[in-house]
């Protein structure tokens, strides 16, 4: 039996492997080859995997026990707190919208109104996973749609840890409700109580002696992971919700990125093996019987999903280009849907065909949003003549620069502010434009001239007059918004003198060509600032002393005006 299983693992990892490197050529993300390789390996073409369904079975509880505990580890509500209430808001709003239109589309067209309910919640939430890891290689997490996307992840995050809280509470169905609410309470109350009181009081001083060792460290997380599901389960929650526990325990340790580092390793392999079983569990039936309304769904959260997050942004102020990207990054289905509906079919609401139907969703979803994704800057440049026939963006106009300037400087809070102390020694006239509305307030109340918006957005710059300056300096990382603003400016004039910034040699020549006069390279720059040091000083501790202390009162300098 052992070897079979053995047998059977070698097979479905070779298949799965063979089609991820096919998904790579195709810039997708694994988790579509995972779905396509458990479709391979069930029923429908090898059958691998139903003769020892209850091993790979707990293979994929695992797995969705570690996602959870990852997603508890990673909610931050300072970061929450600190986007302000509008990040909250935009996605209850978005939630709701969402979930109502998605329960109409699915009853009208033909399901019962539990079924619908839970397919409109399922597709609702958008996939940390997929949307993190792109905007990450897309270098836009800090941007502002970036930074707005990613607060409403962790706000959805909680919603859904609530919404399977309920299920698991309401499901006895056959106990008056103020019973199960004082009994689940209590208990939950004392349980609640007695992690954060481990984790407040115990756990600090338990975690310093375990953080010596990274071993040490990795298997007491495992054994801190389960331990917790474990008695949550005990106590009559589910496992899952045990793990997101045992996660949000160990969020606020200052061990919590190594934790989570040395964690998603284990995590993605038994993902692998959740998505493998999700996709073995489709039947040649339910593939033919879920394909049209999966077909509609995926409509729905490609369209109907973008367009509804973009109108919840413009609401709550933000440009055309945020709220545009924001909606095209949120179009795909999340990993918590499929958490939802096993959930659900587990407590006995479901039994029909809707994870059929999700996971096909989830397959034509995730494909064409990661292509949007990539894209979306040129997606925003196809839509943007379409956006200016309904008149100038108001929010733009807001920011509009009445003044011509000397000098602008794009970005503060990496070398900017660095730049911005010399132009002020100099007595130039300048002005900064930054994305980061909290560096932009501080500037303002300090009486520097400062701008809120995108380096890439055509018809935010329209508003500058950036062909009238004398020098441009850009010291924001990314090279395709630099390209974006040089052409811009190039398209005007030739007269300003572009200095860009990147970290990289790969698009060096890109922006050469597309106007910019110099190119600062951090890694050139610092290595020429250290030659010059030991060519002009002497090599001895103090000169390092006085460096020192020239390195602290700067930086003492630039955490006292806003940069963060």
């Amino acid at each position: 039996m052992a070897e079979n299983i053995f047998f059977q693992i070698s097979i479905i990892f070779g298949i799965t492997v063979s089609i991820a490197f096919v998904m790579r050529l195709l810039r997708q993300p694994l988790i579509v080859a995972y779905i396509i390789a458990g479709l391979a390996a069930g029923p429908l073409f090898f059958n691998l995997v139903n003769d020892s369904a209850a091993f790979f079975s707990t293979f994929a509880q695992f797995g969705i026990v570690l996602l959870l505990f990852i997603v508890g580890l990673s909610l931050n509500f300072e970061y929450i707190k600190r986007l302000g209430r509008a990040v909250v808001i935009g996605t209850v709003l978005q939630f709701l919208t969402t979930v109502s239109l998605g329960f109409v589309l699915m009853y009208w067209f033909g399901f019962s109104a539990v079924p619908a309910l839970f397919l409109s919640i399922a597709v609702s939430f958008s996939s940390t996973i997929i949307v993190t890891k792109l905007l990450a290689d897309k270098k836009d997490s800090e941007t502002v749609y970036g930074r707005f996307i990613i607060g409403i992840l962790l706000v959805q995050d909680v919603i859904a840890v609530l919404i399977m809280i309920f299920l698991n509470t309401w499901s006895d169905a056959g106990r008056p409700w103020y019973e199960i609410l004082a009994t689940v309470g209590g208990r939950g109350l004392l349980l609640l109580g007695l992690v954060f009181l481990l984790a407040r009081y115990l756990l600090p001083k338990f975690m310093d002696k375990v953080a010596q060792s990274g071993e040490l460290l990795f298997i007491f997380t495992v054994a801190w992971c389960f331990g917790i599901a474990s008695v949550v389960y005990w106590a009559g929650f589910s496992i899952e919700i045990g793990a997101i526990i045992a996660g949000i325990s160990l969020g606020a340790s200052p061990y919590q990125p190594e934790i989570s580092s040395r964690m998603r390793p284990l995590r993605d392999f038994f993902i692998v093996l959740f998505f493998i079983v999700l996709g073995s569990e489709l039947q040649v039936g339910e593939v033919g019987e879920a394909f049209l309304p999966a077909l509609i769904l995926s409509l729905f959260v490609l369209v109907f999903d973008p367009i509804t997050l973009y109108f919840v942004m413009r609401h709550l102020k933000h440009t055309r280009r945020s709220s545009l990207l924001a909606g095209i990054t949120s179009a795909q289905v999340s990993e918590f849907g499929f958490i939802l509906i096993f959930t659900a079919i587990n407590l006995g609401y479901l039994q029909g065909v809707e994870l059929a139907i999700l996971t096909l969703t989830a397959l034509m979803t995730i494909v064409v949003s990661s292509y949007l994704i990539t894209y979306s800057d040129q997606i925003y440049s196809w839509c943007l003549p379409l956006l200016n026939k309904f008149g100038k963006d108001k929010i733009q106009t807001e920011n509009e620069a009445k003044e011509i300037y000397d000098v602008w400087v794009f970005g503060y809070h990496r070398m900017g502010w660095k730049v911005c102390e010399a132009l002020a020694a100099k007595k130039t006239k300048y002005a900064v434009v930054d994305y980061n509305p909290i560096a932009i307030a501080k500037l303002k109340h300090r009486g520097i001239h400062a701008y809120f918006g995108d380096a890439a957005d055509v018809e935010f710059l329209s508003g500058l007059s950036l062909e009238k300056a004398r020098l441009i300096i850009s010291t924001i990382p990314e090279a395709d918004d630099q390209k974006a603003m040089i052409k811009y400016v190039r398209k005007l004039s030739g007269k300003p003198i572009i200095i860009a910034n990147l970290f990289h040699n790969f698009y060096l020549e890109d922006l050469y060509e597309a106007g910019a006069n110099y190119v600062m390279m951090p890694h050139l720059l610092g290595g020429q600032w250290m030659s010059e040091v030991l060519r002009g000083r002497p090599v001895s501790k103090e000169t390092f002393k006085k460096l020192r202390q020239e390195q602290r009162e700067e930086l003492k300098l630039r955490y006292t005006v806003g940069a963060h």
